[in-house]
């Protein structure tokens, strides 16, 4: 059995079996990412719950593994040469689960178009969409200045219309069903949660709304997508 011992979070978040993928995280977009990217690899694991409140993500245990203090993150028993390996950042994640498997992340030169788009994902609907949501649904739609929200609504509307784009005549981002669309859906999805469709031109949009409610649809995800529970 793997020894995971030399992992400090291991002392808090204990793991019932060391010998399946431990990962530490929160059912946010990006964490349910690395949720749904191992259900649909079909890898074992072991899910533990890691809220967003300080005494959580500041801990020491785990600052340990992801000393950015975000969400997801995991230690692999069998990583690159058979040793145990921590990983945080649910873009790399996404990439190196892939890699492990061979699967979902193509090969040649589909393997760069799928990056390419978890790198979209990760450099601009994440963050644009994180901003528009703060904006939108939290502290910051208190804020009587209108410029912060209409910057990232019109940021978001943009970002929206290069997905639309890509999405002309293909069922996924990158041709056949890819971890770039594990990347990319939650996300969509999340402007459901922030009340910003109507504000983003939701349903004007002729195929992001069909390609969300596909990968909804997908019993993988249906699944990773509560993953860790939280009650």
């Amino acid at each position: 059995m793997a020894d995971l011992s030399a992992f400090p979070i291991t002392r808090r978040w204990a793991p019932q079996d060391p010998s399946k993928i431990q990962l530490y995280s929160y059912p946010t977009p990006n964490g349910v990412k690395a949720s749904i990217a191992l259900e649909e690899l079909g890898l074992e694991y072991e899910p533990h719950l890691v809220t967003l409140a300080d005494e959580d993500v500041k801990s020491d245990a785990f600052l340990s593994l992801n000393p950015n203090n975000k969400i997801p993150a995991l230690i692999d028993p069998d990583g690159p040469g058979g040793a145990p390996m921590g990983l945080f950042e649910s873009g790399a994640i996404l990439v190196y689960l892939g890699e492990k498997t061979g699967r979902l992340l193509g090969d040649g030169a589909r393997k760069y178009e799928i990056i390419q788009w978890i790198m979209f994902q990760m450099g601009g609907i994440g963050p644009m969409f994180g901003q528009l949501g703060y904006f939108t649904k939290f502290a910051g739609a208190e804020i009587d200045d209108p410029r912060p929200r209409e910057r990232y609504v019109n940021e978001a509307r943009r970002l929206l219309a290069v997905v639309d784009g890509q999405l002309q005549g293909k069922d996924w981002i990158a041709g056949d069903f890819s971890l770039a669309d594990v990347a990319l859906a939650p996300w969509l999805n999340a402007l459901d949660f922030y009340g910003a469709k109507e504000a983003v031109g939701w349903d004007d949009l002729a195929n992001v709304p069909g390609y969300v409610a596909r990968f909804y649809d997908r019993p993988a995800v249906q699944k990773g997508k509560s993953i860790p529970a939280t009650d």
